[in-house]
């Protein structure tokens, strides 16, 4: 006889990933390092690897190196971009070293996967949203002044050299917005002061 108690719509909601106390250690510590735009990017990238994993009766810490490339095999079917896809393997790649590094995961299943290859011959004027967000997840797994240098470039509409060579006493003044390459600030209509002074004629562009 069937359960009278048994509810059919409980077989449309989804089952939020359930985690060890050592994968919920480790995505709480590594997120803690970041804040902004960068961990709004590593929150999603880690949200889709981890319901990846959840579907395919995978705890984070059981997956290897072949379930990490079939996720991102997972990704290309979709249709992902390749910039997209890249930046999501960066995040997971960062994920499991902190792990490591903790002493919660003896060895990260991330370090040799393969990453696709992006067209660097691009005829662009700007970064869109997906390759903004690769640009700084991947600035995020290196040093804290590079970070910062990568966040300000896209930000502000510098040029490397405009950031680098900005002296302290411009950077409390107030200059005209640049314009920037990044096609995300153009859609939105917005632009950022910039936190150094430019000469004249000199217009920051993309580099």
């Amino acid at each position: 006889m069937p359960d009278d108690h048994h509810d059919p719509s409980a077989a449309l909601i989804p089952v939020a990933p359930v985690f060890t106390n050592a994968e919920r250690l480790a995505l709480a510590g590594f997120l803690a390092g970041y804040s902004g735009l960068t961990r709004q990017a590593y929150e999603l990238d880690l949200r889709q690897y981890a319901s990846w994993c959840h579907q395919h009766h995978l705890r984070l810490f059981q997956a290897r190196r072949a379930d990490i490339e079939c996720f991102a095999r997972d990704l290309e079917t979709r249709g992902q971009a390749r910039a997209t896809i890249t930046r999501r393997l960066c995040t997971i790649a960062g994920f499991y070293r902190y792990a490591v590094e903790e002493d919660l995961l003896d060895h990260s299943p991330a370090a040799h996967v393969l990453r696709p290859r992006l067209d660097y011959e691009s005829h662009a004027t700007g970064l869109d949203r997906n390759e903004l967000g690769a640009l700084l997840v991947a600035a995020g797994l290196g040093s804290p002044g590079e970070h910062a240098l990568i966040a300000l470039l896209p930000l502000n509409g510098l040029r490397v050299s405009e950031a680098s060579g900005a002296s302290i006493e411009n950077l409390g003044r107030r200059a005209r917005a640049p314009h920037c390459g990044c096609d995300a600030q153009r859609q939105q209509g917005r632009h950022h002061p910039a936190r150094a002074t430019h000469g004249a004629g000199d217009r920051p562009g993309r580099r």
